[in-house]
């Protein structure tokens, strides 16, 4: 679900000083998108919206979540974004940030 290679190539990029600041901004920025998702978007707005999602899950190391979004990003792009599963990229998001959230705190505590 996380991939935590990539959360420690993170924190070496941006320096462990910043890396919680930077964390707490992507996941304020996610929580906003997908709170958004919940309530319900026109199709026309699937394909950014995952984009966003995409591009933060990336960042972040959350690679079920990207690799969500990426099928559906690919779906509204064919002009299929009310095919897309909005209910699932949302609870693979919490999903996601519940482990990534738990993995932090485990590596803190380390």
């Amino acid at each position: 679900m996380v991939d935590w290679s990539r959360v420690a190539e993170l924190r070496e990029e941006i320096g462990a000083d910043d890396f919680d600041e930077v964390v707490a901004l992507f996941l304020e920025e996610t929580d906003e998108v997908t709170a958004q998702l919940a309530r319900g978007i026109g199709a026309h707005e699937v394909e950014e919206k995952l984009h966003f999602l995409k591009g933060s899950a990336l960042n972040l190391g959350m690679a079920r979540l990207a690799a969500l979004c990426h099928e559906g990003e690919r779906l509204a792009r064919a002009g299929n974004g009310a095919a897309v599963d909005l209910a699932r990229v949302v609870t693979v998001y919490e999903e996601s940030k519940t482990a990534y959230l738990s993995g932090l705190s485990k590596c803190d505590a380390a």
